[in-house]
């Protein structure tokens, strides 16, 4: 993946989360597949229940990356809601958008920490109880850093071939995906 297009995920994320956690609900984690560069698109974890439900949830997300034959992926989620979604010891900054770019031979993990900024008293802001995040600065990328044991997983699979005996085997996971709950955006040259 080329600079650029790694600076618009970053970005697209960044806004997407402070989106969220303003409207009082942070996203939840997302998987984005690349074949030779291309993004093939986005995948958040379907809604889970709290434990071994959101683990597996969460590590499923590989599937879409599998079928497509993705060469690298980008996993985005947030260190608490991960944590306490999967019944984990938080790891890490927090709150934290965390980012890792994988690839069969390994992975980089980017970390985005930021500050809760409370609506100012008497503001007309509604909605949840934070008006903006405040990006902190970033720490640096950290090669094969610690990953929560559901994204390491989703890592881990998503360079496993499929043996899935269909004809279109990305086109059956992306409807299986979307049955089971999944939010699939995909890109225009990866539509079904």
């Amino acid at each position: 993946m080329d600079t650029r297009t790694w600076d618009t995920l970053v970005g697209s994320m960044k806004s997407t989360y402070a989106e969220g956690v303003r409207e009082g609900a942070v996203p939840r984690p997302v998987i984005m597949p690349l074949v030779r560069g291309e993004l093939v698109g986005l995948v958040w974890v379907r809604p889970t229940e709290p434990g071994a439900d959101a683990l597996t949830g969460i590590a499923a997300l590989s599937n879409i990356a599998a079928a497509a034959g993705a060469d690298e992926v980008v996993l985005a989620w947030e260190t608490r809601e991960v944590a306490t979604a999967c019944e984990l010891p938080v790891v890490g900054p927090s709150p934290c958008l965390n980012m890792v770019r994988a690839t069969p031979e390994g992975h980089v993990l980017h970390r985005f920490p930021y500050t809760e900024r409370p609506p100012s008293v008497g503001s007309a802001e509604t909605g949840g109880s934070v008006a903006a995040l405040d990006w902190d600065p970033p720490s640096g990328p950290r090669p094969d850093g610690e990953l929560p044991p559901p994204v390491k997983a989703a890592v881990d699979y998503a360079f496993t071939p499929m043996d899935l005996d269909h004809p279109n085997p990305f086109g059956v996971t992306v409807v299986l995906m979307e049955e089971d709950g999944y939010t699939v955006r995909l890109t225009e040259g990866f539509g079904h």
